[in-house]
């Protein structure tokens, strides 16, 4: 399914005292990954929010594998998991600079209609846009 890949410079606020990455920040690189996916899919997710349409994490699962380290250069592998329904998954991997699995991640989204507070269907252009 549709792919893609973003590399982050890991900042050292975002380290603990040994200098290795808190499990927290794991997150942020996930949806920073997952928003530069759907923008090179000609996606706003700005946009689709202020269309009524919202996109929150149902679900977030991490397998931690190795650490990364203050100023490592990690990449972070994106890829669709299905056609999205009422839900998106996206299956991840972060790599370090030797191409070592550092973690294995999969989230699951919800698009919900904002003045509803109910869950909709992706919009149409969303589905033309991943060729569905």
């Amino acid at each position: 399914m549709k792919f893609d890949e973003i590399q982050i410079r890991v900042r050292y606020g975002e380290t603990d005292q040994m200098g290795v990455v808190h499990h927290g920040n794991y997150a942020l690189y996930l949806e920073m990954a997952r928003i530069e996916w759907l923008r090179k899919l000609g996606i706003s997710y700005k946009k689709m929010e202020g269309e009524g349409i919202a996109l929150p994490v149902v679900s977030l699962s991490i397998n931690f594998k190795k650490p990364a380290y203050y100023d490592d250069l990690i990449k972070v592998k994106t890829q669709l998991k299905k056609k999205p329904t009422v839900t998106i998954e996206f299956d991840y991997e972060i790599l370090n600079d030797f191409g070592e699995i550092l973690s294995t991640a999969t989230t699951v989204l919800a698009f919900i209609d904002i003045n509803k507070n109910r869950p909709t269907r992706p919009p149409n252009y969303f589905l033309e846009q991943l060729n569905f």
